[in-house]
């Protein structure tokens, strides 16, 4: 992958999901709700556990696909996007405010 900046792979999730807003209307005449958007992310986000657990084979499974891990890994992060988009979160400031202020609290 290319030099691609944080805005836009932001921007690139929002293209995504819209096209998953079609789909939901055309199957359920509806979009997603915000909290439907966050069970989902819970779901994947589950979903990375176990697979790092068979990854780190700790959890007995027949395949530790490496491709299905770091897919489902990336599908969390684009959640993450997505739901902070729908809640009026700018996701790089969100990003920036976290580290700041981690990182000052642990130079202390």
């Amino acid at each position: 992958m290319n030099e691609t900046t944080f805005n836009e792979l932001v921007e690139r999730s929002k293209k995504l999901r819209a096209r998953y807003y079609e789909l939901e209307i055309k199957h359920h005449e509806v979009i997603w709700t915000v909290e439907e958007d966050a069970l989902a992310f819970l779901t994947d986000a589950g979903l990375v556990g176990r697979l790092t657990m068979a990854q780190q084979e700790r959890w007995p499974s027949s395949s530790t696909n490496e491709t299905d891990l770091e897919l489902k890994i990336g599908e969390t992060m684009w959640w993450l996007i997505v739901l902070a988009e729908r809640m009026n979160i700018n996701s790089t400031e969100a990003l920036e405010n976290f580290l700041s202020t981690t990182e000052k609290r642990l130079e202390k």
